[in-house]
């Protein structure tokens, strides 16, 4: 039985700090360093950010029950527990295309079945439910937007399938960017303000709790960077986007409000014959979405946007990542041999 490669090992590539990382074609995580969300002022209990105990056994002990080893016939994750109805939140890419699954509670070592509720790609989350949800303990979710760099964390998981682990670290930094790699035809999810943590996060951990020492789960672990010269880059979705997409999810199986923005077009990264690439292709056009109504075309080739500049469509999903829905966002154009500059107000990426 292999692991889910999310948690599964990403190659880094840092972007300067006016950019955003990118999108699914390529293999990778790209990262901009956070601007606004690292600068705001948090009111955070010292507790919090500057705990120095010898032992967070009784944090851990906390938080276990709460944590559960699910298993599909492609591979092993984690998931937390959000209520006792059964529902279990996890990572998209650990459900991946199953609808049916094993799920291990900590304290019973019988299986139980689970079923998939729904799942959002883009996101990166899905929910599942256990049919027999007696005994399950809801975990207890904190304020991710409380998080700030320093703060001590504690990631819990499944790693490897060693049920009930836990590794410790910090909170690196907030806001971050990034992509996750492309994996057997699907496209990566390009995660905004994510959760830098410097926690060991290992194939099975995605899925799982990262924890304040207080208890809270304020992440989804999901990601890791890997290389020889990479050492502890984690990412976590954020418990807020977490808890509102699977609260979406269990109320009507569907996300009806992805809080994504949307230029309402298929793009794709156009290279050259000789093979650079050079910009972000529009291959198609939704009737009456932002490009539309933009008066963009198929062919055109968005250069930067933003003032970011766009040299794949990674690039571009990364910016689009850092946008909201009604933001203006001006873009640089080339059709045919025209230099064009078109202005977009962008709309919602549609849920699921």
């Amino acid at each position: 039985m292999k692991m889910t490669q999310r948690a599964r090992r990403t190659t880094l590539a840092v972007v300067a700090a006016t950019a955003i990382g990118g999108s699914g074609a390529a293999v990778g995580a790209a990262i901009a360093a956070p601007a606004a969300t690292s600068a705001r002022a948090i009111d955070v209990p010292a507790t919090v950010s500057s705990d120095a105990r010898a032992s967070y056994a009784d944090v851990v002990s906390q938080v276990l029950p709460s944590v559960v080893l699910i298993s599909t016939g492609e591979g092993l994750g984690s998931g937390v527990v959000l209520d006792r109805s059964g529902d279990i939140v996890t990572n998209a890419h650990v459900a991946g295309n199953a609808t049916t699954f094993k799920v291990q509670v900590p304290g019973d070592p019988a299986p139980r079945t689970a079923s998939l509720v729904g799942s959002y790609p883009p996101d990166d989350l899905a929910v599942i439910r256990v049919s027999d949800p007696s005994g399950l303990r809801p975990a207890k979710f904190g304020d991710s937007a409380k998080a700030q760099a320093g703060d001590v964390v504690l990631a819990v998981g499944n790693p490897l399938g060693l049920s009930g682990s836990v590794t410790s670290g910090i909170i690196s930094a907030t806001g971050r960017v990034v992509t996750e790699p492309a994996s057997a035809g699907h496209i990566g999810a390009t995660l905004p303000d994510t959760i830098q943590t410097s926690a060991p996060i290992n194939p099975g951990n995605s899925g799982g709790a990262l924890v304040t020492t207080n208890g809270d789960v304020i992440g989804i672990p999901t990601l890791a960077a890997a290389g020889s010269q990479v050492q502890g880059i984690g990412f976590a979705i954020p418990s807020d986007l977490a808890r509102d997409i699977a609260q979406q999810i269990t109320t009507s199986g569907t996300v009806t409000n992805s809080h994504r923005a949307s230029i309402g077009a298929q793009v794709g990264t156009v290279t050259e014959q000789d093979g650079p690439v050079s910009g972000t292709g529009i291959v198609a056009i939704t009737s009456g979405g932002p490009a539309d109504h933009a008066g963009l075309r198929p062919g055109d080739i968005i250069r930067a946007a933003g003032g970011t500049s766009t040299p794949d469509a990674q690039a571009f999903a990364g910016v689009l990542a850092g946008a909201r829905p009604g933001d203006q966002v001006t873009l640089m154009v080339v059709r045919g041999a025209q230099e064009l500059t078109v202005k977009v107000t962008l709309g919602e990426l549609p849920g699921s």
